[in-house]
C-alpha cells in the first residue's frame, strides 16, 4: 500500500502546510500513472493557487516533473545549446526569426514549442502556415537537424515531463492556470528536460499577458531563474512589455511574413528591438559575448539558417503565405494620434476571426488575423486605415469588429513612449 493518499496531501496544503519531498514524488507520479484522480488534482492546484509553495516545494514539484519522463541528451551537439521561453502575447511572433538569428551566431537553438490557446498565439500554428512544414519530430531527427543547422523548432514529444501535459490541460479547465507555483514549473521541466544548456526567459507583462503586473512578473521571473539555477542550466530573464501588440501582424500566416520581412532585415522596429535583445542575452548565456547578431541579421545570414531550417523540416521557405478571402479595413473618423492599441482586446479579435482557439482541439485558419495600419504614437488623419481584420468567412467580422474596436484609443497627443525591455532579472 502507499504511504500517502491524495486526500492527506490535499488537506496538508489545503492548510497552509508545507509539502514534503516524499509527498510531492508521490502525489506526481500518482497522477500522471492515473492513480490520483482528476478532481483531486483539481482540489490540490486550485490549494496551491490560494496558499503558494516555497522555494523548496517548487524546486521538488518540478524535478518530479521532470522525472516522470524522459530527459534529452544533446551531448552530441558541437555548439554550446540555448533555448528562450516567452510566456506568450499578441503578435509575439519573435521564436521565429530569433531562433535562426542565434543559430547563425555560433549556437544551437533546441526550441520545443506549443501551440496556442485563447487570445495568445502559438509558435507550431504559425509555422504550420508554411505548405509542408511538420512540427513532429523524433528525438534523433531533432538532434541530428540541431547538429548540422543549429536550429530547430518543434513540438515535444510524448516522452518529455508527461505529468506537465496531464497537469497543465487541467489547470486550464480548472482556473489554476494563475498558480505562479504551477506556471514555474510547468515552464521549466518542459525546458530543463529538453537538455539545453542555457535559457533566457521572456517573461510578458501587460493586458495582453497572463501577468498584469510588474510585481507578479517579477515573482515568477526570478521563481524561474531559481529553478534553472538549482537544475545547472544558466537563466536570465527579461520583464518585456505585453500592453500593446507585438509588431503589426496578428494572425498565423501574416505572423510568419513579418518574421521574414526580420530576416531580411527590416519588419517593424519592436520586433526587430525585442528579438536582437534576447539574442544578446541568448549568446551571453551561451558563452559566446562577442557574436554580433545585428550583423547577422545584416549579412544574410540568419535568413540562411532559417531557410535551411524550414527545408529541414518538410518545408518550403519560398512558398507565398495563404490569403484571406474576406478583408475589413477600418479607417480613423478623427485626426489625431494613436495613445493605445490594447493587446488583450486585438487579440481576441484574432482569435475571433479564426487565428486563435478556444479548446485545443479546435482548427485554426492560416490566413486569419489582423494587420496593424497605426500603432501607438502613431499620427493618424481622418479616413486612414487604423487597422485590418481578415477571415475566411465574413460572418467573422462582427463579433471582432466589437473586440477590435475596444482596443484602439485616438488623442491629441501622442503618448509617452513605453521602454519595450522593462526589467532584467538573474
Amino acid at each position: 500500500m502507499s504511504a500517502f493518499t491524495a486526500v492527506d496531501v490535499i488537506r496538508v496544503k489545503r492548510d497552509g502546510g508545507v509539502l514534503s519531498d516524499a509527498q510531492i514524488d508521490w502525489v506526481v507520479d500518482a497522477y500522471t500513472r492515473g492513480a490520483v484522480a482528476d478532481e483531486q488534482m483539481s482540489a490540490l492546484a486550485m490549494a496551491i493557487l490560494l496558499n503558494g509553495m516555497t522555494g523548496a516545494e517548487i524546486a521538488r514539484w518540478t524535478a518530479a516533473m521532470i522525472a516522470s519522463g524522459e530527459r534529452l541528451d544533446l551531448s552530441s551537439v558541437p555548439r554550446p545549446t540555448v533555448d528562450k521561453h516567452s510566456t506568450g502575447g499578441v503578435g509575439d511572433k519573435i521564436t521565429l526569426p530569433l531562433t535562426p538569428l542565434v543559430a547563425a551566431c555560433g549556437a544551437a537553438v533546441p526550441q520545443l514549442s506549443g501551440r496556442g490557446l485563447g487570445h495568445t498565439g502559438g509558435t507550431l500554428d504559425k509555422l504550420e502556415s508554411i505548405p509542408g512544414w511538420r512540427a513532429a519530430l523524433s528525438n534523433e531527427e531533432f538532434a541530428a537537424q540541431l547538429r548540422d543547422i543549429g536550429a530547430v523548432i518543434c513540438a515535444a514529444g510524448s516522452g518529455l515531463a508527461p505529468a506537465d501535459r496531464k497537469l497543465y490541460a487541467l489547470r486550464d479547465v480548472t482556473g489554476t492556470v494563475e498558480a505562479i507555483p504551477l506556471i514555474a514549473s510547468s515552464i521549466m521541466s518542459k525546458k530543463i528536460a529538453e537538455g539545453t544548456g542555457a535559457l533566457v526567459l521572456d517573461v510578458k507583462v501587460g493586458s495582453g499577458a497572463f501577468m498584469k503586473s510588474v510585481d507578479d512578473a517579477r515573482e515568477l521571473a526570478r521563481t524561474m531563474v531559481e529553478l534553472g539555477g538549482a537544475h545547472r542550466v544558466r537563466t536570465v530573464a527579461l520583464l518585456t512589455d505585453m500592453s500593446a501588440p507585438l509588431g503589426r501582424a496578428i494572425g498565423n500566416g501574416v505572423e510568419v511574413t513579418e518574421s521574414v520581412e526580420v530576416l531580411a532585415g527590416g519588419g517593424p522596429a519592436d520586433v526587430v528591438e525585442l528579438t536582437l535583445a534576447l539574442a544578446r542575452e541568448m549568446l551571453d548565456v551561451a558563452g559566446l559575448p562577442d557574436a554580433d547578431p545585428a550583423a547577422a541579421l545584416r549579412d544574410g545570414r540568419a535568413m540562411d539558417v532559417w531557410r535551411s531550417m524550414i527545408r529541414a523540416q518538410g518545408g518550403d521557405p519560398d512558398a507565398p503565405m495563404p490569403e484571406a478571402n474576406e478583408v475589413e479595413v477600418v479607417r480613423a473618423d478623427r485626426d489625431g494620434y494613436v495613445a493605445a492599441v490594447d493587446a488583450y482586446a486585438m487579440g481576441v479579435a484574432a482569435w475571433r476571426l479564426g487565428a486563435g482557439r478556444a479548446r485545443k482541439e479546435d482548427p485554426v485558419s492560416v490566413s486569419a488575423g489582423v494587420v496593424l495600419h497605426k500603432r501607438p504614437g502613431d499620427p493618424v488623419r481622418a479616413g486612414e486605415p487604423l487597422y485590418e481584420l481578415r477571415a475566411e468567412q465574413p460572418e467573422k467580422f462582427p463579433s471582432a469588429l466589437a473586440e477590435a474596436a475596444r482596443a484602439v484609443t485616438l488623442a491629441e497627443r501622442p503618448p509617452a513612449p513605453l521602454p519595450l525591455v522593462i526589467e532584467r532579472v538573474e
